[in-house]
């Protein structure tokens, strides 16, 4: 083997490896408060949780360690639970369809390239950065109280209002359709897809005569399963985690109505102090999680067509 000018010179092999040792270095400083916060934030909180899933810990005295009783108890002992996975599960399997379904639709409508269409895409987008705030949850509260403008509008009209926070499948409901409301990311992502659809696709299938409607199931559709893959799982995960409107609309009622799991998780470990089972909830919401997107990734490869025709 020809020996290179690195072998033959030592000093230059030095110098190569303390200008690669600078570069590293320099690159982790750059990422250094991204590295702090996910091990400080993430990787230790998560740590500390599944501790605490296997102790009785009520944050006011030490931690004793009770096995898998936690467990035991949240899967068989804990009606609620049940009750609040139930609820969890309706919430996502409708809301999530449908939020998908109207971004789908109007990033359709947006993608015609009129003049206009780029202020309406930020308008219908705010709802999706503000829809989970404390004000819209109150206001979305007002709106639909007993003297709220909804029952207002209905005796205008002659019609006679609705309780609709206190019957179980009403406050659900308006729940759901606070969240379908949020659909402004979905539709940004979807807008991004269409816009990556080749014309001469549409083109080709004018001239062969194709509808609308045949446009939309035989070119748009197959070319934009990845994306509609992509939008399912991060707005499954989104929904499992629903929190805020829950809690300041309806507070988990009526009846544990819309107790979502993570309202009944927080409830467990900041109203009772049962830290530790709530801890073992969460790992059990992360399994939940974990075989749902598995589900999802597994049956992708009948119906999710990437480019070049693979599966």
């Amino acid at each position: 083997m020809k020996p290179t000018q690195t072998m033959l010179n030592p000093t230059l092999k030095l110098k190569s490896t303390k200008g690669s040792f600078r570069k590293d270095l320099t690159a982790y400083l750059i990422i250094s408060p991204w590295l702090l916060g996910f091990f400080g934030l993430v990787i230790g909180p998560m740590i500390a949780s599944l501790y605490f899933s296997f102790t009785n810990y009520d944050m006011l005295s030490s931690a004793s360690w009770v096995g898998l009783e936690n467990y035991k108890n949240v899967l068989l002992n804990d009606p609620r639970f049940i009750q609040s996975l139930k609820v969890t599960l309706i919430f996502v399997f409708v809301s999530t369809p449908l939020k998908l379904v109207f971004a789908l639709l109007l990033a359709m409508l947006f993608n015609t390239g009129r003049k206009g269409t780029g202020l309406f895409t930020t308008i219908y987008y705010i709802p999706s950065i503000i829809g989970g705030s404390v004000a819209i949850a109150v206001v979305w509260r007002q709106l639909f109280g007993r003297e709220g403008a909804i029952n207002t509008l209905f005796a205008s009209v002659g019609l006679d209002g609705i309780n609709w926070l206190g019957n179980p499948t009403y406050a659900l409901t308006i729940l759901i359709i606070l969240v379908v409301w949020q659909f402004g990311s979905p539709l940004i992502i979807f807008l991004a897809g269409l816009r990556q659809i080749p014309v001469e696709l549409y083109e080709a299938a004018s001239v062969d005569g194709a509808s609308s409607f045949t446009r939309f199931f035989r070119i748009t559709l197959p070319m934009l399963t990845p994306v509609i893959f992509f939008n399912l799982i991060m707005q499954t995960i989104g929904a499992f985690m629903t929190f805020t409107q829950a809690f300041l609309i309806t507070k988990g009622g009526p009846m544990d109505g819309t107790n979502f799991y993570a309202l009944y998780l927080y409830e467990m470990a900041f109203e009772y102090l049962r830290m530790g089972y709530a801890s073992a909830m969460a790992w059990i919401l992360l399994l939940i999680i974990g075989v749902i997107t598995l589900i999802l990734f597994a049956t992708s490869k009948y119906w999710v067509h990437y480019e070049g025709g693979d599966k």
